[in-house]
């Protein structure tokens, strides 16, 4: 079966709510953290960045609504991501509405004009959904990291109670994400990873290539050893339709080089 197909991704989901987790947006897990309220069993935050092709984030909205699962669905300021009919109906079905940032690449590195646009979009996105949580965009042909910005400005100024690069406890929550359309990308991102628990998640098993492989150990471990996780995906890489779907993996293998390269230039 290929991989990175939307019904791959409804098989992802099932195999989770057969493993009996319960899916939380990451402003429900910011919420019961403030108020400190243990979620009873295994939860998963269930994390979509929404870089480009809006409107395949529409299709893996509408699989997690039928299956009774909700989702965070942060989107950018450009364009393709930027599609305002769309983040209306993925609010209608239910799902978080937050801002993937990058505001500081925008600004040249100048974080007085990177915080007020910031401040302005936060606004922007409120008119489809009272946002709580943002989460930063890698931009890796940049050279600024958007979480410096949070350096010299303080995001719940704002009316944001979590980022997820801060706002969550790795040590009890394990990180898995689709960077470089694969579950291992860890290795060539630039930004989209934990490193210091990395090596512990792997040594843990909690390390894949494939979506298969996944869905094979959440099938495969006792209730009792399975991890909480924030699950991230790219929906632009989850599709059914053929020629998208090849013309995403050869893109993306284009970039992982490209990738490779700036870390190791850095």
């Amino acid at each position: 079966m290929r991989d990175f197909t939307l019904r791959t991704y409804r098989d992802l989901l099932l195999a989770l709510k057969k493993a009996k987790y319960v899916s939380l947006t990451f402003e429900e897990y910011c919420e019961m953290k403030a108020r400190k309220v243990t979620p009873s069993g295994k939860f998963v935050i269930l994390r979509h960045d929404v870089d480009l092709k809006a409107a395949n984030s529409l299709a893996t909205a509408k699989i997690e609504a039928e299956l009774g699962l909700n989702a965070s669905y942060y989107f950018r300021v450009v364009p393709e991501s930027n599609q305002p009919e769309i983040i209306r109906q993925i609010a209608a079905l239910g799902h978080e509405i937050g801002y993937h940032y990058e505001d500081l690449a925008i600004a040249n590195g100048d974080k007085e004009v990177a915080y007020a646009h910031f401040v302005k979009w936060i606004d922007y996105f409120r008119q489809f959904y009272q946002v709580k949580t943002i989460c930063m965009h890698g931009a890796p042909t940049s050279k600024y990291d958007g979480r410096d910005l949070w350096k010299t400005y303080d995001y719940h100024d704002t009316g944001i109670i979590g980022e997820p690069y801060f706002d969550i406890d790795f040590s009890q929550v394990t990180y898995l994400t689709d960077t470089g359309r694969c579950w291992d990308g860890y290795k060539v991102s630039v930004r989209d990873k934990i490193p210091q628990y990395q090596d512990e998640w792997t040594r843990q098993g909690w390390t894949f290539h494939h979506t298969s492989q996944l869905i094979h150990r959440l099938e495969t471990t006792p209730t009792d050893q399975l991890p909480n996780f924030m699950l991230t995906t790219h929906p632009q890489r989850w599709t059914d339709a053929r020629l998208a779907w090849w013309k995403e993996l050869i893109l993306q293998n284009i970039k992982n080089i490209i990738k490779r390269i700036l870390i190791v230039l850095k």
